[in-house]
């Protein structure tokens, strides 16, 4: 079976889910090739809307994905049947936690071997096939297997709009022999998507802005907080409109970084509980109400279960429900609705951001580093942000270290709290740089971390990308030594620009440059915006291994005590 001709006259299923794909706005699919799947990606590339972009293994193909949708709402990845569906499952999973819309797309088996007593390779030796699939339904909305041509149409067509209108991963398996068979339903061009658009009980949504309107317009010193949910509910513009509107002092989450202004004239920071920056934490903390819009508390954002916050005192918004001061819940209240209701009724109070500039001082100068004294990990990039650049923050110090930067108006800003798989940050770099190219990517990655997934260095070079990733080379987990310690924190060595260079290997625009001292991490900075602007920019700063953040020490202590909490009694 050979590839589809590119003026193929008939409708096939490959050609189908090609053209959803760039309806639903899928430039780019992140793959890797497998025997089931190639025959669906002759379609795929045939398609001159579609980019196929070949990843070095399934979880930075899943991670790409992950990256591109937050930026480009959806993402896609498509790889090979089992070995590939488990391998690229990880991502999918934190996809999920994030409230992703990424299509995986998997290539199944010849739709006659289902059913039969057959062993099949890339399988774990028996003929029932549905592992993968049951695996899946763990981690995605919907799930399709599609082993007939007669329904492929409609299965399709159900799992694309369930990613869309859940905001969350879907499954869809296409069984190999099926790609290239026309069919009277993909005859004619894609009916166009109409998604049912979601609406609030208008009496539900009166109901709960009164209420909340009554509590809020009561307060003395009430502050708002912007958690992570505020994208899958679409309503930071309905928030920000809040704010205005109020006058409230506005913090976020760590989370919701890159959701909410850090512009706005009233906006004090990082609400995170001991590792707040400076002077948030005790004006969200002494506030008499505080209304948080879509977020997420679990022992990571809530250090530990430590912050003081009280539910007696708060507004919850969540995408479709709020609940008002631990109590009186109303359902059927889409957010970005109530918000932009809400900020009708309040009354202007800027009490509490008064007390904020009231308290605050602003942060020491940090001293310039003696000439040849080893580099100290610190925000180094500030100065690179606006509104051309975005800023990727893996797991570990980098999230503390990237959350005290002040991101200028328009800078994206991506790190992944929930699910904090580590590695994550290089598919995100290469999905996130791929969806726009307009803007340059700064990534700030631990060693650790670009050890589990650093092959596709590799494709970001590749793709001609001029992304620019900031190595913190401290020899070990640092985030773990924080949390416990034990031998198992420390990893081998590498000589990452070397690494870096063998990828390049001579093809494409690439620069390495290791660094020691300040005056060579400046020089480097210059260096990378400056001649090398054009070049993917690799910079391997060497560090102590005991060179971490106030906040991390804080931190790690925190969720080591609430780890290591003895069993309750039965």
């Amino acid at each position: 079976m050979t590839g589809p001709p590119s003026n193929d006259p008939k409708g096939t299923l490959g050609k189908h889910l090609a053209r959803r794909l760039v309806e639903v706005g899928v430039r780019d699919v992140f793959s890797v090739p497998g025997d089931f799947n190639l025959i669906l990606l002759d379609y795929l590339i045939a398609d001159p809307g579609l980019n196929v972009v070949g990843c070095c293994n399934e979880l930075n193909a899943g991670y790409a994905a992950d990256g591109y949708a937050r930026i480009n709402g959806v993402g896609c990845c498509v790889v090979t049947f089992t070995v590939g569906g488990l391998s690229v499952i990880n991502a999918i999973a934190g996809a999920y936690s994030e409230n992703l819309p990424v299509i995986c797309v998997v290539g199944g088996p010849n739709s006659n071997d289902f059913g039969t007593n057959r062993i099949l390779h890339h399988t774990i030796g028996i003929p029932d096939f549905s592992q993968e699939f049951r695996c899946f339904q763990q981690v995605t909305c919907a799930q399709a297997v599609v082993q007939h041509i007669d329904d492929a149409h409609e299965l399709i067509d159900y799992a694309i709009a369930t990613a869309l209108k859940e905001s969350k991963p879907v499954y869809i398996s296409i069984s190999c022999n099926l790609p290239a068979i026309p069919h009277a339903s993909f005859n004619r061009e894609p009916v166009p998507y109409a998604l049912h658009k979601r609406q609030s009980n208008p009496a539900s949504l009166e109901a709960a802005i009164e209420a909340t309107a009554e509590v809020l317009n009561a307060a003395v010193k009430p502050v708002l907080v912007g958690g992570p949910k505020l994208r899958v509910a679409k309503a930071g513009a309905a928030f920000e409109e809040l704010a205005n509107a109020s006058g409230y002092a506005l913090a976020s989450m760590p989370s919701a970084k890159g959701q909410v202004s850090e512009t706005h004239e009233h906006y004090i920071g990082t609400y995170w509980g001991a590792v707040s920056t400076p002077f948030c934490l005790e004006i969200v903390e002494s506030a008499d109400c505080y209304l948080f819009a879509g977020p997420i508390f679990n022992d990571y954002s809530s250090v530990g279960y430590s912050l003081l916050f009280k539910k007696e005192k708060a507004v919850i918004v969540q995408p479709d429900r709020v609940t008002i001061a631990n109590g009186v819940a109303f359902g059927c209240c889409l957010m970005k609705d109530f918000l932009e209701g809400l900020a009708k009724k309040v009354k202007r109070n800027t009490t509490a951001f008064d007390n904020f500039k009231r308290i605050y001082i602003p942060g020491g100068i940090v001293p310039k580093a003696i000439p040849g004294e080893p580099l100290r990990v610190n925000s180094w990039f500030q100065d690179m942000l606006n509104e051309n650049t975005a800023v990727i923050a893996e797991t570990g110090d980098s999230w503390f270290n990237c959350q005290k930067l002040k991101l200028p108006q328009g800078c994206g800003y991506e790190f992944q709290m929930q699910y904090g798989s580590i590695g994550w940050s290089v598919g995100a770099t290469l999905g996130y740089a791929q969806a726009v190219p307009n803007k340059r990517v700064i990534a700030c990655i631990g060693d650790g971390s670009f050890q589990v997934t650093a092959q596709d260095v590799s494709t970001m070079i590749r793709q001609e990308q001029k992304s620019i990733i900031f190595l913190i080379n401290n020899g070990g987990y640092t985030i773990e030594v924080e949390i416990h310690d034990g031998p198992y924190n420390v990893i081998k060595n590498w000589n990452y620009t070397g690494l870096v260079d063998a990828i390049h290997n001579g093809e494409g625009k690439s620069w390495t440059c290791k660094v020691k001292t300040e005056e060579d991490l400046l020089e480097a900075i210059k260096q990378a915006t400056g001649d090398k602007k054009d070049c993917f920019c690799f910079i391997e700063c060497i560090c102590h291994k005991d060179d971490t953040s106030r906040e991390l020490l804080e931190w790690g202590s925190r969720v080591s005590a609430a780890n290591g909490r003895a069993p309750n009694p039965q």
